[in-house]
């Protein structure tokens, strides 16, 4: 983009926001220079599309530029003295426009009648300030319309009404997908019966721009459509970063004022001198308390590094005496199973030998029946060989005598 010579009184401004990281008031301020209007008239206009910014500065009327002009009813073409403190709480309602502005229309205008366009700009902190900003914009729209004919009677002539824009640059609380886009709403002529011959210009006296941010860093490509008026208001609507001045010089030049931007700092007025003091009280204030916030967080660190050692000893020592008594688990498991199957071993062993007993007390008595030996020798070997009694030997005689 081309770039639009810059006036002292802007340089002064853009240095003062760029030492008070983006006061809101001080970006008001900044909105109200010509060269600043141009580049985001230059991105929102068609009248002023194929102009330069050099050119769309020398069609705003410097001064019609005003803060003070009122939209409640009744009192849009009366002005108040007095400072305006609106940019202070930006979510407030306000009756008062931001800053409103005349500029002349190329289009329509001629060598002898100057048609004009007018301008109101809204800078807003939030884009959900609890109703819809779109609304809100298109009821300035219509009280600037209306404020153009200050009494209307019978024989009021409506073709003197001119062109109304309402431009609003929202910087936060924006949906993700929303970020970065500029919307226009405007009047149309959406359906006719008949041929239609009436010329646009006629009807289309309002468009109400929606301007939408969304974070201090602006990544766009410079492919993007509208990549110079977004990088170029995100700069002077957010906390501005050491590379304010750069971003903006891209678009207004302030070559011509080398030696006042060097002295723009030394301002005497006594405002600034009491600013720069409190800047420098402040400055001082801050590292002193950065200083102890920086020692209290050493102390704090080193209490820290001593309790992690004492627990990681305690940790430590109480893993150890874990493992041990894991060890000392395992082998008692072992221990335990190798009596088990110990236990097992007997068990099979007094089970085989039961079965031999069996095999051997069966096959005496099988033998002495097969020899015709009467049932009482039988009975007396029994008990000779295994140490039965009786009645014990009495027993197996008739369980395996029978088979």
């Amino acid at each position: 983009m081309e770039k639009v010579q810059g006036s002292m009184g802007a340089l002064s401004a853009m240095q003062i926001t760029a030492d008070t990281h983006g006061l809101d008031i001080q970006t008001k301020t900044i909105l109200q220079y010509a060269e600043v209007l141009a580049v985001i008239l230059k991105g929102t206009v068609p009248e002023y599309g194929g102009h330069t910014l050099q050119e769309i500065m020398g069609f705003i009327e410097a001064e019609s530029i005003t803060s003070t002009t009122e939209v409640s009813p009744g009192r849009t073409n009366t002005e108040i003295r007095g400072e305006n403190s609106e940019f202070f709480h930006l979510n407030e309602k306000t009756t008062r426009f931001d800053l409103a502005f005349r500029a002349r229309n190329p289009l329509l205008s001629t060598e002898d009648i100057q048609i004009n366009l007018h301008f109101d700009v809204e800078p807003q902190k939030t884009y959900t300030p609890g109703y819809p900003i779109e609304k809100r914009g298109i009821y300035y729209l219509a009280r600037r319309l209306s404020s153009q004919l200050s009494l209307v009677l019978d024989e009021t002539d409506y073709s003197q009404l001119a062109k109304c824009y309402s431009i609003w640059i929202c910087r936060d609380e924006i949906l993700p997908e929303e970020r970065y886009s500029i919307s226009f709403y405007e009047m149309a002529n959406t359906k006719n019966t008949v041929p239609n011959s009436v010329a646009k210009e006629n009807y289309d006296l309002m468009t109400l721009v929606v301007i939408k941010l969304g974070d201090e860093v602006y990544n766009g490509d410079r492919e993007d459509e509208g990549y110079d008026l977004l990088r170029f208001l995100n700069a002077i609507m957010y906390p501005h970063k050491d590379d304010f001045m750069a971003t903006v010089t891209e678009y207004i030049d302030y070559s011509e004022n080398e030696e006042l931007w060097k002295e723009v700092t030394h301002v005497s007025s006594l405002e600034q001198v009491i600013f720069e003091g409190a800047v420098d009280d402040a400055k001082k204030l801050v590292a002193k308390e950065m200083k102890k916030a920086r020692e209290e967080l050493d102390m704090a660190w080193k209490r820290l590094y001593v309790a992690r050692e004492k627990v990681y000893v305690e940790n430590k020592k109480a893993y150890e005496e874990r493992e041990e008594a894991y060890a000392e688990r395992n082998e008692a498991y072992i221990e335990r199973n190798e009596a088990y199957e110990a236990r097992d071993e007997a068990y099979e062993a007094r089970d085989e030998a039961y079965a031999a007993l069996e095999k051997g007390i069966q096959a005496i008595i099988q033998d002495n029946l097969n020899e015709k030996v009467p049932k009482e020798r039988i009975l007396l070997k029994l008990q000779k060989l295994f140490g039965f009694t009786e009645e014990k030997s009495e027993q197996y005689y008739k369980k395996y005598s029978l088979l």
